[in-house]
């Protein structure tokens, strides 16, 4: 017996385009005379791949824009079908059925089936993907497509978060090949050049099943740092910021009439992230002790001004299960050489910060070591760039402490998984972080993640420094934009100028 959970969607047109980077371009930009819309950002992909590591600035341009997936989270949190028209769930919760929306094609021409869904899922669940949802997806059990608009997945335990977790899967082509450097996806948008290093535009397609985007171009132009970046939305180089960096540029914004600063609800998490799986970081007590050592209301001020909040978990309050736990690895250098000591360090130690070099965080490296030095601990920056933080430390686990912002919500799960980056391993979490999994109700559900949030915080797992502003600075003849950037996705779609 089935219960019925939604239904939504209606049906769409059907159209056919040549894939990006194969056919003419899709835009009619220079037709019109429109002009593209000008993004700024410092996240360039490292490639076009969601799951062969392309980064937070694949998704900033690509999710939801060039591709989709059964659901959508929008600016607001909210999960909703997308390419799926309505989906049922067995009375024991192990089985979902999802009914596709009919007639959707991709942007060569092919008609959406459940095949591609199947294998769009399995290409995130693969042995070498590298998606970070990877392990989240591990309950599922089987995929099956009865029909060519049925998709049932079969689940080893209960999976409350299913249709969350669903709405991080690209729904790819099955035949489209190398997908690093092209695409084909079922957006409103086709990738159009991509210029490595500088900029990525993206073309409306008006082979688009729902309304067309409002805009026939949008390029997304890439910066090195966060200066450059605020000068180019002052010389009308771009339009948008999708999250300044650096507080020092807002002045020139602020009380400006040309120009309008929102500040949106961020769940983007500055960590100082020890590796807990080595020495002197595997001992509580010297997490808890450099914790303690670091006056984050200091550091926040000093990088954010009167931006941003602090935080004492990975949890940021638009969370369900949000606590302030601030107090609990509270400032406090005393303590702090008494936790030192108690771990084995009365004289303090040496460690080398592995440090991306993008603002903000040369400057709260720099922090922290003057602050560290005062509990006499020496850290060593060792400054990288993106790809090699992604080498280096995502994948090959090949550091002592990091910094790095983490942007997703409900991302505290991630403390549940020992073999995640920073090797965080207390069973007692990773059983709750099942257990919270598998919960019948969402009231259970936050029962248990709470007891992570607590448990983590106590533990000091990581060093949670402060929870980014989410700061979208515009042309004040911009609208339409999303203001929160919710896991680093910003659509487009919507966003027209004057």
């Amino acid at each position: 017996m089935k219960k019925s959970t939604t239904a939504v969607l209606a049906a769409a047109l059907v159209a056919t385009l040549a894939l990006a980077g194969c056919a003419p371009s899709t835009s009619d930009a220079s037709a019109s005379g429109a002009k593209a819309i000008e993004i700024g950002s410092i996240y360039e992909p490292q490639n076009l791949d969601n799951t062969a590591g392309g980064g937070q600035g694949g998704t900033e341009a690509l999710n939801g824009n060039v591709y989709e997936g059964l659901f959508k989270l929008t600016d607001d949190g909210a999960v909703e079908p997308l390419l799926a028209s309505a989906y049922t769930v067995s009375d024991d919760g192990l089985t979902y059925t999802f009914t596709l929306v009919p007639g959707v094609t991709f942007h060569s021409g092919k008609t959406l089936t459940s095949a591609d869904v199947k294998a769009s899922i399995e290409r995130v669940t693969a042995e070498d993907s590298q998606s970070a949802r990877k392990s989240s997806l591990a309950v599922i059990a089987g995929i099956e497509t009865p029909d060519a608009t049925t998709v049932v997945i079969d689940l080893s335990s209960r999976s409350i978060s299913l249709p969350y977790l669903l709405s991080y899967i690209w729904i790819v082509n099955t035949d489209a090949k190398d997908l690093k450097t092209a695409e084909d996806g079922t957006g409103p948008y086709t990738v159009g050049t991509w210029k490595r290093g500088s900029s990525l535009s993206l073309e409306r397609w008006d082979g688009y099943r729902g309304a067309k985007a409002k805009n026939p171009e949008v390029v997304f132009n890439y910066f090195t740092d966060a200066t450059a970046l605020a000068n180019a939305l002052l010389t009308n180089q771009v339009d948008i910021v999708t999250s300044v960096q650096s507080p020092d540029a807002l002045a020139q914004f602020e009380n400006n009439p040309d120009f309008t600063v929102n500040n949106g609800n961020s769940t983007t998490k500055e960590l100082l992230a020890f590796n807990d799986r080595v020495a002197p970081f595997n001992n509580v007590d010297v997490r808890k002790g450099i914790y303690s050592a670091i006056d984050r209301t200091k550091l926040l001020n000093s990088i954010w001004g009167d931006y941003g909040s602090l935080i004492g978990s990975m949890v940021p309050p638009t969370d369900p299960w949000y606590e302030d736990l601030t107090s609990v690895n509270p400032y406090d250098p005393a303590l702090a050489k008494t936790l030192l000591a108690q771990g084995g360090f009365p004289n303090g130690f040496t460690f080398t910060l592995d440090t991306p070099t993008y603002d903000p965080h040369p400057a709260v490296a720099e922090f922290l070591k003057s602050e560290l030095a005062k509990v006499n601990v020496t850290v060593n920056i060792n400054p990288i760039s993106s790809d090699e933080w992604y080498t280096k430390v995502f994948k090959s686990r090949d550091f002592e402490a990091t910094l790095q912002e983490h942007v997703n919500d409900r991302d505290v799960v991630w403390y549940g998984n020992p073999d995640f980056y920073w090797g965080y391993n207390n069973p007692e979490v990773t059983q709750w972080v099942s257990e919270a999994e598998q919960s019948a109700t969402v009231d259970e559900q936050t029962a248990k993640l709470k007891l992570v949030n607590e448990q983590i915080a106590k533990d000091a797992a990581s060093a949670w420094l402060y929870l980014y502003p989410q700061i979208v600075v515009a042309s004040s003849a911009v609208s339409g934009y999303p203001l929160n950037g919710l896991n680093s996705q910003f659509y487009v779609y919507d966003i027209t100028t004057k």
